[in-house]
């Protein structure tokens, strides 16, 4: 049993507050189990901006703590039956909990005075099973509407960051962690989550239902002993105040340290092969543990401030009960109030305590909430590298691609990767792009994909500039085969299938045709539904383009793009591939990069990039004649085995 459970159990001596299932103990007890679940991992979140009806304001951790119920205003406007049904019957079972003391203290002056007859027993009786009962229904149906909502509030907000992260172009990526990403994707919505549930619960339970146990213990027993019990809450609300600054300060550290920590676990995994390969476990091995201490360090100091919570609600509702009892019995020795009213007293006062708890936990879930909100704000905040016209030109069909002095950078270099590069290719039509390594071949392509801002020049992808097109649009035209080929840990057809889901089986088979993976089928254990393992690891270099290549290809695409995507290939399936993609994919526009001249022999332009550069255009005929960078690859290539490439 958790420390603060026992705290809990301890002062609550009075056997009526099992009977009437106590809402406040219950809930705090299960959120307390899930509590000890989440902090496995790491919680930081922020607000969302989803338009106007959305809208939400950012202000510094430091200023009111309940800005986070601001903050989530939309989702309880759309929820606002769940959460009135939930909080009426939360504050009527409050109202309820007021009986059974009431009933008690009566009974024990009935008891005292010879008037407790057989009748009045009973009665008492009844009335105690059935305000029990009550309460118990009332509180299982708002406990499953109140924290219903969390989860509810954990689903929409999962998505939407989903599909902020599905929307943003790569720079995004270039600059954020992906653990990180994970964590704030994860745990960090669920901290928000709590505050749509227990969050409440503890919002109204040390407010509202404290309120109601305090009129309760004015104006049925006495006020003056009431005033002096509650002497010691003006302490508690400034510790508290002070200690749930530090904590949102420490847990927005521990956050940052476990995403990092997060993300090094990822790139550990994913290059695990590397690091045994230059025999850099041990090293690996030193760093993690480093990040770990640091982890360690931080959630515990942490969790020594949130261990002050506990002993300075304990010390002061100790001194309530030494008020509380002290006085009483002088008030009942001076005949001013009753034995039953001083036993009703304790109870109420007995009741005190988990509202007394509440603060403390409300102080700290709203700073972990509000923590964890900054943090997911920073993500969601940014905006979109190439963002879609306002006002987008629809065209049916890409009739040609028209690159007129294209000059461009990325965003985080200042030197040119591409400078005046102009081409033209009309439907039907290859282009091959070659060139030395780094030469820009795949930023060229890249600029057909628009994930990135466009420099300066032309670009019409069909009779209209790319610019005016959305995004959608240009990229559903395009079956794009990357440099790196990313496999999903799915069969090898379902990986196939992710360029067209509703693809038929004639579709699959001729996509695989194509791509000459057919001779390949017959080697895998389970033929299309061979499971590839995570990143493809179970699939040879070359296995692994030829999916990617079917891949783009089911789509049967405007415009193909296969970006240095044969390398790992031998000239003989190389030149089965090239003839194939010639055969199937007649009037439709296909751009190879590449170093094996090879593959784009039959191409009807050729461009040779130098440092972003064209230094030689035209078709394979027209380039040998000359005496430049592409002739002598070809002649160096024509000599080396294979077809091999040579730089």
């Amino acid at each position: 049993m958790d420390t603060k459970h026992i705290a809990m159990t301890r002062y609550a001596f009075f056997a009526f507050q099992s009977l009437v299932f106590d809402h406040g103990k219950s809930c705090f007890d299960m959120e307390l189990g899930r509590r000890k679940e989440d902090e496995e991992y790491t919680t930081s979140t922020s607000y969302f901006n989803w338009g106007t009806r959305r809208r939400l304001v950012s202000r510094k951790g430091s200023e009111c703590v309940f800005r986070i119920f601001k903050q989530l205003a939309w989702f309880f406007k759309e929820e606002w039956k769940r959460y009135t049904l939930a909080l009426g019957l939360l504050l009527l079972v409050g109202i309820l909990d007021i009986i059974p003391p009431n009933l008690i203290g009566r009974a024990i002056d009935y008891f005292q005075m010879g008037q407790l007859t057989g009748t009045v027993f009973w009665t008492l009786i009844v009335i105690l099973i059935v305000v029990t009962f009550v309460s118990y229904g009332f509180t299982y149906i708002w406990m499953s509407r109140l924290f219903g909502g969390a989860y509810v509030l954990e689903r929409s907000l999962r998505k939407t960051f989903m599909k902020h992260l599905l929307k943003m172009d790569p720079p995004f990526y270039e600059k954020q962690r992906t653990g990180d990403l994970m964590a704030r994707g994860t745990n960090d919505l669920k901290a928000i989550s709590m505050t749509a549930g227990f969050g409440i619960l503890t919002l109204v339970d040390s407010s509202i239902f404290m309120l109601t146990v305090l009129v309760a213990m004015c104006v049925l027993v006495d006020w003056k002993l009431t005033l002096a019990a509650i002497l010691p809450l003006p302490i508690m609300a400034i510790f508290i105040s002070i200690l749930g600054k530090q904590i949102h300060a420490r847990f927005t550290a521990a956050q940052d340290a476990f995403g990092k920590l997060n993300d090094r676990v990822l790139e550990s995994v994913a290059g695990m092969r590397v690091i045994r390969a230059f025999r850099k476990e041990r090293l690996d091995e030193q760093k993690f543990g480093d990040m770990s201490e640091d982890v360690y360090r931080k959630n515990l100091q942490v969790a020594k401030t949130d261990a002050l919570f506990e002993p300075a609600v304990n010390i002061l509702v100790g001194l309530s009960y030494v008020i509380g009892i002290g006085y009483g019995a002088f008030l009942v020795f001076q005949q001013q109030i009753t034995l039953g009213q001083l036993v009703t007293f304790n109870i109420y006062l007995g009741m005190m305590i988990w509202p007394m708890f509440a603060i403390g936990e409300l102080i700290n879930i709203l700073q972990r909430g509000s923590a964890s909100l900054d943090r997911v704000n920073q993500t969601l905040a940014i905006k979109e590298d190439v963002a879609d016209p306002i006002q987008p030109v629809v065209q049916p069909y890409p009739s040609k691609l028209d690159f007129s002095q294209v000059t461009f950078r990325y965003p985080s270099t200042k030197q040119a990767q591409l400078q005046d590069v102009s081409a033209l290719a009309k439907a039907g039509e290859t282009i091959g792009i070659v060139g030395r390594t780094g030469s820009g071949k795949t930023t060229f392509v890249k600029q057909l994909l628009k994930f990135y801002p466009q420099g300066d020049g032309h670009i019409y992808v069909g009779d209209v500039p790319i610019e005016e097109q959305t995004k959608e649009q240009v990229r559903t035209w395009i079956g794009y085969v990357p440099q790196e080929h990313i496999l999903f840990s799915q069969s090898v057809e379902a990986n196939i299938r992710v360029g067209k889901e509703e693809a038929t089986s004639a579709e699959l088979e001729k996509a695989i045709r194509t791509s000459a993976f057919q001779q390949d089928l017959a080697f895998l254990p389970d033929g299309l539904e061979t499971m590839v393992g995570e990143k493809g690891v179970a699939l040879s270099g070359g296995q692994k383009q030829r999916i990617s290549i079917a891949r783009a290809l089911i789509a049967d695409p405007e415009i193909l793009i296969l970006d240095d995507s044969l390398s790992a290939v031998d000239a003989k399936t190389e030149a089965l591939i090239v003839g194939n993609i010639q055969e199937e994919r007649k009037g439709k526009t296909t751009i190879i990069t590449t170093h094996r001249m090879s593959a784009i022999e039959h191409a009807d332009l050729i461009l040779v990039l130098d440092e972003g550069k064209v230094i030689e255009s035209g078709t394979h005929q027209e380039l040998v004649q000359g005496n430049g960078w592409y002739k002598q690859q070809v002649d160096r290539q024509t000599l080396a085995p294979e077809g091999g490439a040579l730089a």
